[in-house]
């Protein structure tokens, strides 16, 4: 396992270096004049376009100029400083501020999809078929047919702003309360679909040998379940969790924009709406080692739900 984990790691550094180069790339070859797209309609005296020129060494044309650019940014990022938006804030101070309120609303979803999506499709697995299986199906594909750019308005009119359940819009300091409908409605789409994939997987397992094996035995049903079916199911939604919590964790730009939370994902917009590179890529970068720490953690967790797997 030592031996896997180290490679493991090993490997998240080339993916690091290569995944922040392409978005380096992406963010920074196709840019116009990032100075004039900040600052909107209102004109930039030559002092401040010289002071932010020199800043963030946009003077530097070409393949040579890039290069020197990530490299001077790759430089800052491994002594800790993910430098400074083009609005002269820092960015770690950015981030510091955002990642709590995404941080929670993240939370908020994975829960969510656990507790009602993981224990559905449990129920929906065993009855194979009934009335409550066929129901979950269908509510299921209706929310996955439903894209989020639709569904939070939607869920912010009728429960924030008719029935008043639920405040319409989070604020600048949101409390829980506040972003329990934000987090619901993120969480609703890994709701439903770790809610497929548990029925689809405690079906498969129930239909099983070793399922037969044990019924013989006399073995009862709820320790059949509990103790056999549900660990074997679980290797499958513990993927799909894995890798959705890293989804959930880049803040979930459509939700937080419509919700008005100040997170990641708000951020991130934006950075992009205003064309401001180093922004993006300070907050990529984050989410990047998000991504890479949580497929680490979901395969070492193969391990311990199936003794059978092993890493070499």
């Amino acid at each position: 396992m030592f031996r896997y984990i180290v490679r493991r790691l090993l490997q998240m550094v080339l993916a690091f270096f290569g995944t922040t180069l392409i978005v380096y790339a992406l963010m920074f070859a196709g840019q116009g004049d990032p100075i004039q797209a900040l600052a909107g309609e209102r004109p930039v005296t030559p002092a401040q376009r010289a002071y932010l020129t020199e800043t963030f060494h946009l003077d530097k044309k070409g393949v040579g100029g890039f290069f020197y650019r990530y490299f001077d940014y790759i430089g800052n990022l491994l002594h800790g400083d993910l430098g400074q938006s083009l609005t002269q804030r820092p960015i770690g101070k950015m981030i510091e501020t955002a990642w709590p309120v995404t941080l929670k609303l993240a939370l908020i979803a994975i829960a969510v999809a656990i507790l009602f999506g993981v224990t559905a499709g449990v129920i929906a697995g065993i009855r194979r078929g009934g009335f409550f299986d066929n129901s979950t199906l269908l509510l299921t594909l209706l929310v996955l047919g439903i894209p989020s750019i639709v569904l939070a308005p939607l869920a912010q009119y009728f429960l924030g702003v008719k029935l008043s359940i639920f405040p319409p819009t989070a604020g600048a300091q949101p409390s829980f309360y506040a972003l329990l409908l934000p987090g619901i409605v993120l969480g609703s789409l890994s709701l439903a679909t770790a809610l497929r994939l548990t029925r689809t997987s405690v079906a498969e397992n129930m239909r099983s040998d070793y399922v037969r094996t044990a019924k013989s035995k006399g073995l009862a049903r709820r320790r059949i379940v509990g103790v056999h079916v549900l660990r074997n199911s679980l290797i499958p939604v513990v993927t799909f969790l894995g890798v959705e919590l890293g989804n959930l964790m880049s803040g979930a730009i459509i939700t937080e924009g419509v919700f008005n939370i100040p997170g990641i994902g708000f951020n991130l917009f934006r950075g992009i709406r205003t064309e401001d590179g180093p922004l993006v890529v300070g907050i990529v970068s984050i989410l990047v080692v998000v991504y890479l720490i949580c497929n680490l953690v979901v395969d070492v967790l193969y391990a311990v739900l199936d003794p059978r797997i092993r890493y070499v």
